[in-house]
Formats: structure tokens, C-alpha cells, sequence
């Protein structure tokens, strides 16, 4: 019998080898169903080992747990075997993860670390300690309970300090910067536990850096994204380039892989001639000593080693997150042309993914395979963030009918799998605002920021929205709309100083110095945007944003005669404006030049700029009549808020759980202040009798 089975289990392995799962869990329940008696440890390995295949390749799920349940109970009678009671409530914890029971995993957990308390010792025993915190502190991180995750970190990090183990102590320090970073609420633990990530990579040897890739990527995204967070552009940037080098690294060793594999095919298949197969075992030769200097994974990326729960994404969506954080990065500067790229890119890998996840189609949510939902809620949110900065891009370029497309697919893509996609529907509102400013429906767009900031949770988009919603009333023109605006960011005014990063604070000072315009109170409205525009260019970087400062300020110097720096500060918006392709705002620039041209009698001048004037109000109007007379453009203007049904047989919690709760690495809103109207600005300040206004400040 005892060959019989090292036979099974040899075959099982081959299979498993194969691919050929279904083969390998069946040679293994071979064993499970002899009609010899087995003897219990061999029982119990077996089924562990069919509960493991199940979880790691299939949809099976309650086949999974039965294995589990039955060796668990088998486990009750023998007084040892640490490790395999270890290893069932690993697998029994993932099987429950898996399924969205969230409650009932942490209960498993917590009885796992009672065994590792009373049972275990040394070094194994501290490693599978390790292993239950970490799983436990995800699944608190699902329930939301953010203070209990990071105190089981903190277990696993003391437990990993007693081994002397800087690449297990790394680890955890990395989940917990993780963890604040979802939870935000305190900007200093945050900006410690980046500090003390630091400390540990630093006190890891060089040598053995270059085994904790893994880890390295996963500590620069997150510092990267605590960055972006707080608009600390200029400190992002070594982040940005290293994620970006490291990545060339990557995508240069899978070229070089899949030449070396067409060169092997054809050295394989027939015997070239002489002269080609000196030339091919020559390219063969170099492929592979060029590969030695060159990173190469597998298909998921570890951050710690067994019996740690340590895989984090794998390795696809780690190249398009990282494609993801340099759009978002390279976007504000206008470097469209790459962002493109990336975008493109992104966009065809994670329908890929989707794909091999059966997601396709008119699939919805209640068509998932449980197993699945974790994995689909990554690339869908991926997806989204995507889409979002590719709406943000095509807007700013005035590419209204691309970007409609973009928005409407965020809109069905929400509409399918809203409990994949929490929080997505107050973005798809604010995008729906910011696409109704564009093409000039201001009202519309005051109603979408309005209502986004009602399903939106972050204070800082809220604040945002209601900068943006004051934009869109102040465009508007009329006394009712202006002094709503200030109400909107009269109190944001008020606690200016307590925003951590510049995004509120220069979006309300761009509004307030607009309203101090329209008081006639030029000089301190002069004064308050010189201050946002140093701002904006020394820490921001959005060069739309600088664009806009600029030309508010050089109407401003027009209206006061300085007609020299009314000059200087219109050329250099208007340069930023056609490096952006912004066509509404080279016209607005153009249209104040006119009057520039005409107080200083230069006809010359005058002439050529309102032809250029023209030529682009002509472009413009054209590309808002594709917009129109779009399918899409009542749907996304209308004021009636996406509303998506969820299934009540979908486990909610568990559309935040596995992979997704580690990736969801709360990516800031990335779309920037609005490009103002066609009509230009100023000629709306004599539209209504700003003295009803009344001098009411902030």
C-alpha cells in the first residue's frame, strides 16, 4: 500500500507539473477513498494537500472546506503534529477568505494563535505566529477595524524583531505603513512609519536586498502614493524613478525571454545552415548573459517566505499600478504623449486579466465565481483609475467625444459591479461635473460636484468638489450663483492651513481670488493669486492650474494698465495653454490679448491675434457640436445621479477583501482644477451689479 501511494502522490505532483489540476486532485482523493484503512497523519496530508490545489487553481470552494473540516477534526486527536494543525488553520483561514467569511475567519485566527501561544516554539513556532497576525490583520483591515490590524502587525513585527529578522520585521512595517495610509487620519503615524521602513531597508544587507524585490516595490509605491497624497511632487519624483527603472529592467528581460524562446524553437525544429546557426547559437549566447544582469519573477510577487502569508499582487497588476502612478505623476506636467502610452497599455493588460477571469461581455457581479471576486475587484479598480486619468487627459485637451467614452465606460462598468467598485460612483459624479464644465453646462455641473461629495468618504475630495462646484457657479454669472459659491468655500477658506497637501489650498485661493474680482477689490485679489500661483508652480506642478493663475493675473494687470506685465504673464499662459493643447483656455488668453492690443493701438498685433482667435473659437466650437450631438452627452449631463444595484447574495465585505485590500492603495483624485469657459472671463464681471454681492469676506 505504501507504494501505491508514493505512486499517487508522484503522479499528483506530474500533473500539478502539467497543469492538469483535476487530474492531480483526483489521484489525491484516490487515496482518500481507498478501502484500506489510512493511517490518520497520512489522511491528513493528503487532504491538506487536495485543499490547497482547490484554493490556489479552482472555483471549489466548499470541496476546499470539506478537506479542511475533516482534517481539522482528525487533528483533534493527536496530541503533536504543530505544524499540520498550523498549516489546516493557514489553509481553512484562506478558504474562508476566500468565500467572504470575514467573521468567522478571524475566529479561526485568533484559535490558530492560542495554539502558537500554548504550542509553539523556537523559530517554526514564530514563523506560523507571523503568518496568523498577518492574515488577521488583513481581515481587520476588511471589517475596517484599522486600529486591531495594526496592533497584529505589531505583534508580527515584535515576533520577527525576537528572530533577528530584517526582512520579516520589513515586512510588517510595511503593512502597517499600508494600513495608515488607508486609514488617514493621522498624518504623523503615517509619516513615522515611513521613517521606520527606512531604518529597516537601510539595516538589511545590500546582498540581500536583491531577494526582497518583492518588498522594494511595494515600500516605493506606498511612499509614492504618501507623496502624491500630500502634493510633495518634488519628493516623489526619485520614487517615481525608480519604480520606472526597475520596470524597464523587467519588461526588457520579457523581450529578451521571448526572443530567446523563438531562437530555441528554431534551433529545435530543423538544423539551420551553418552561417545561420552561428548566428543564432551567437544571439543565444549573448540573451542569456544579458538576462543574468536582469530581474525575472514568476507570475505573482512574494513579500515574505513560507509559512508567511506573504504574496502580494500578482505580477501584471504590479506593472500597471506602477503604469498608473506615472500618469498620475506625469499628467499635471502635460506629458500627454507618454501618459497616453501608459494608459493605452494598462488599459489592454487588465482587459486581459479580466478576461481570464471570465469577465467579458454583459457579465455581471452575480455571475462571478466566488473564488474570483478578489482578483476582479483589483484590475476593476484598476481599471477605473485609469480611466479616471484618461478622462482628466482628454478634457484638458479638449477631446470632449474621448473623453465622453472613457466616462461612460466607468459609468457601465460601475453600473455591473458596483460592489467591486466602492466609492466609484461619487468619481463617476465628480468626472460627470467635470466633463459638464467643459462643454459649458455650468449649472449641470455644480449639481454632479454637489452630489458627489454625498457618496464620496475622503474630506479631501469632498473639499475638492466643492471648490470645483464653486468654480461651475461662478461661471455661471449671476448674483444667486456667486454668493453660493462662497458659501461653498468660505469655510474651506477658514481652515486653509490645516490641509496637508497644497490641492485645496490652491483650488480655494484660485476661487476666492475670482470672487474678490468680481467685488471690484482688485489689488488684494492681485495679491492673494500671486501667492496661489507661487504655490501652485514651486509644490503642485499642474501646469493647467499655473496656465490658469496666469492669465486670471494678467487680466488683472490689464484691468490696473501695468500692460507690461499684463504682456509678459499672457505670453507665458498662452505658451502653457497650446503645450496643452487647451483650446479654451488659449482663448481666453487670446481674447484678453485683444484687449491689450487695442489699449496699446497696436493694430498689427491686434489683427493676427484676433485671426488666430478665431481659428481656434472655430475648433472649438466644432469639437463642443461632436460633443452635443454625442449619444452619451445628455446621459452624462442630466442631472440624475448613477445609481447601481447591488445583489444582496454578494458578500459586500468580501469585494474589499484579498488582493484588493493590499492594492487598494488609496490613489488621490488626480483631475485638476477646470479650464474656464469659452466665453471670456471677464466680460462676465460686468454681467450683474457686483455690489449686491456686498462685501461679505471669508
Amino acid at each position: 500500500m505504501e507504494a501505491v501511494l508514493e505512486g499517487l502522490w508522484g503522479l499528483a505532483d506530474l500533473h500539478e507539473k502539467k497543469g492538469e489540476i483535476g487530474k492531480s486532485v483526483k489521484c489525491l482523493e484516490a487515496i482518500c477513498q481507498s478501502n484500506t484503512s489510512l493511517l490518520p497523519i497520512v489522511e491528513i496530508k493528503t487532504r491538506l494537500r487536495i485543499a490547497a490545489l482547490l484554493l490556489k487553481y479552482t472555483y471549489n470552494l466548499s470541496h476546499a472546506k470539506f478537506h479542511l473540516e475533516r482534517s481539522q477534526l482528525l487533528l483533534k486527536s493527536m496530541p503533536s503534529s504543530f505544524e499540520l494543525k498550523c498549516r489546516a488553520y493557514s489553509l481553512l483561514s484562506q478558504c474562508y477568505h476566500i468565500m467572504g467569511a470575514i467573521t468567522v475567519q478571524k475566529q479561526i485566527l485568533n484559535k490558530a494563535l492560542e495554539l502558537t501561544t500554548s504550542s509553539g516554539d523556537g523559530l517554526t513556532g514564530k514563523l506560523w505566529t507571523c503568518n496568523f497576525n498577518s492574515q488577521l490583520a488583513n481581515s481587520l483591515a476588511v471589517l475596517g477595524d484599522y486600529r486591531s490590524s495594526v496592533s497584529a502587525l505589531e505583534c508580527g513585527y515584535a515576533c520577527a524583531t525576537e528572530m533577528c529578522y530584517p526582512e520579516l520585521q520589513m515586512y510588517f512595517a510595511t503593512l502597517v505603513l499600508h494600513v495608515y495610509l488607508m486609514q488617514w487620519d493621522n498624518v504623523n503615524l503615517v509619516e513615522q512609519a515611513v521613517e521606520r521602513c527606512d531604518q529597516i531597508w537601510n539595516s538589511i544587507q545590500p546582498d540581500q536586498r536583491q531577494h526582497c524585490i518583492g518588498l522594494f516595490f511595494y515600500n516605493e509605491l506606498l511612499k509614492t502614493l504618501y507623496r502624491l497624497k500630500i502634493c510633495d511632487y518634488k519628493n516623489a519624483a526619485p520614487h517615481v524613478g525608480q519604480l520606472k527603472g526597475l520596470m524597464e529592467k523587467v519588461r526588457e528581460a520579457q523581450t529578451l525571454n521571448a526572443e530567446l524562446g523563438v531562437i530555441n524553437e528554431r534551433i529545435s525544429q530543423s538544423k539551420p545552415h551553418h552561417k545561420e546557426s552561428v548566428q543564432l547559437y551567437g544571439r543565444q549566447k549573448e540573451i542569456q548573459e544579458q538576462l543574468k544582469l536582469l530581474p525575472v519573477w514568476g507570475d505573482r510577487i512574494e513579500l515574505a517566505p513560507p509559512p508567511i502569508d506573504g504574496e502580494w499582487l500578482p505580477k501584471n497588476a504590479l506593472f500597471v499600478l506602477i503604469d498608473l502612478i506615472t500618469v498620475m505623476f506625469d499628467r499635471p506636467k502635460g506629458l500627454f504623449k507618454e501618459c497616453g502610452r501608459r494608459i493605452q497599455f494598462g488599459l489592454q493588460l487588465i482587459i486581459e486579466e479580466l478576461g481570464k477571469l471570465k469577465i467579458s461581455g454583459e457579465v455581471t457581479e452575480k455571475d462571478l465565481y466566488r473564488s474570483s471576486i478578489g482578483m476582479a475587484g483589483l484590475y476593476l479598480m484598476l481599471l477605473m483609475h485609469f480611466l479616471e486619468n484618461k478622462v482628466a487627459l482628454e478634457l484638458t485637451r479638449s477631446e470632449f467625444v474621448e473623453a465622453q467614452e472613457a466616462l461612460v465606460q466607468m459609468k457601465n462598468w460601475f453600473v455591473r459591479f458596483p460592489t467591486l467598485l466602492p466609492g466609484c460612483d461619487g468619481i463617476i459624479e465628480m468626472l460627470r461635473g467635470q466633463y459638464a464644465h467643459s462643454v459649458g453646462c455650468f449649472s449641470e455641473a455644480a449639481f454632479h460636484f454637489i452630489e458627489a461629495t454625498k457618496c464620496i468618504e475622503s474630506k479631501s475630495l469632498q473639499t475638492m468638489c466643492n471648490i470645483y462646484a464653486a468654480l461651475s457657479l461662478i461661471c455661471i454669472g449671476d448674483v444667486e450663483s456667486s454668493s453660493q459659491a462662497l458659501d461653498l468655500i468660505g469655510p474651506i477658506y477658514k481652515v486653509i492651513d490645516s490641509f496637508v497637501g497644497v490641492r485645496e489650498k490652491t483650488g480655494v485661493i484660485f476661487c476666492y481670488g475670482l470672487l474678490l474680482m468680481k467685488q471690484h477689490n482688485l489689488q488684494e485679489a492681485r495679491t492673494r493669486l500671486a501667492y496661489g500661483l507661487r504655490v501652485t508652480h514651486q509644490v503642485l506642478g499642474n501646469i493647467q492650474l499655473v496656465s490658469q493663475y496666469l492669465t486670471v493675473l494678467g487680466s488683472l494687470a490689464l484691468s490696473l494698465h501695468d500692460t507690461a506685465q499684463a504682456r509678459e504673464i499672457l505670453k507665458s499662459s498662452l505658451t502653457l495653454a497650446k503645450t496643452l493643447h487647451d483650446i479654451p483656455t488659449q482663448i481666453w488668453v487670446l481674447s484678453i490679448l485683444t484687449g491689450l492690443y487695442q489699449e496699446l493701438g497696436e493694430r498689427g498685433n491686434l489683427i493676427e491675434n484676433s485671426e488666430y482667435e478665431k481659428k481656434k473659437e472655430d475648433d472649438l466650437q466644432k469639437r463642443l457640436s461632436d460633443a452635443q450631438s454625442s449619444i452619451h452627452h445628455h446621459e452624462l449631463i442630466e442631472k440624475v445621479r448613477v445609481v447601481a444595484h447591488r445583489p444582496n447574495e454578494l458578500d459586500t465585505k468580501r469585494a474589499m477583501a484579498g488582493p484588493s485590500t493590499k492594492a487598494d492603495l488609496d490613489i488621490p483624485e488626480s483631475v485638476g482644477l477646470f479650464t474656464q469657459p469659452p466665453v471670456p472671463f471677464l466680460s462676465r464681471l460686468s454681467d450683474f451689479d457686483s455690489s449686491r454681492l456686498g462685501k461679505r469676506r471669508v
